[in-house]
């Protein structure tokens, strides 16, 4: 499964209406550590079809980032069942990032 961009008006389709939980990149095009992380969530995207993962430029949907206090990037939201369950922030290797899920 590939990384699926989200916006403000299908943020609820993709990510809180989701049937498996989903990893929320929160991100900008300008972040170093965000680009940095880019390839390994590729790397989760294509290896596992149990987790959905989407991406969220701030900088174009920075509602999305306000209502979900996002202040510092990356940061990744885990959601299931609509609720967000853990958050991380910062650059983290795959095995951390799937600790999330």
């Amino acid at each position: 499964m590939n990384i699926i961009e989200v916006t403000k008006d299908t943020f609820e389709a993709e990510v809180l209406k989701s049937d498996k939980p989903v990893i929320a990149d929160f991100n900008a095009d300008w972040c170093g550590p965000c680009q940095m992380l880019k390839p390994t969530l590729d790397q989760i995207a294509g290896e596992r079809d149990d987790i959905k993962i989407v991406s969220i430029n701030i900088d174009n949907e920075d509602d999305l980032a306000y209502d979900y206090n996002v202040s510092s990037i990356p940061c990744l939201v885990v959601f299931k069942d609509g609720s967000e369950v853990k958050r991380s922030v910062g650059l983290k290797p795959k095995a951390e990032i799937l600790k999330l899920v």
